[in-house]
């Protein structure tokens, strides 16, 4: 007895019906939840509650105080050296099967990562004025 094999096709929409049907029932939660809260939870607006709330200090000042651009600078080389580091962490995983030109390559990832860090020393990019 021959067995026929019907080749099949993986790229058909029917395939994607089980993404579909859990996005849908997960947007679906989602909207009855808020919906449910909106409609069964309590209403009572007082002062206090509608009053801005800042971690139970009280506000001084005007929000909208210009800021100083160090700050601004130095946290985003505070995250462009974060994100550097982290490539380091798949040589970890790896270097002995990189062996030595994987070694050379994160040598060279690490001189670029000092000319960086040694322009911005020289930029006096980390120097606070007060």
């Amino acid at each position: 007895m021959k067995f026929l094999l019907l080749a099949v096709d993986q790229n058909t929409p029917f395939n994607y019906f089980p993404v579909a049907l859990q996005l849908a029932i997960a947007i679906g939660f989602v909207i009855v939840m808020m919906a449910a809260t909106h409609l069964l939870g309590p209403k009572r607006k007082t002062h206090d509650k509608l009053a801005n709330f800042e971690s139970g200090i009280p506000s001084v000042g005007n929000a909208r105080q210009p800021m100083a651009i160090k700050y601004f600078l130095v946290a985003i080389l505070f995250v462009l050296f974060d994100v550097e580091v982290i490539f380091f962490y798949p040589y970890a995983v790896n270097f002995r099967e990189l062996g030595k030109d994987g070694f050379y390559a994160v040598l060279l990832f690490v001189g670029f990562f000092f000319c960086g860090f040694f322009y911005i020393i020289k930029k006096k990019a980390l120097e606070w004025e007060d």
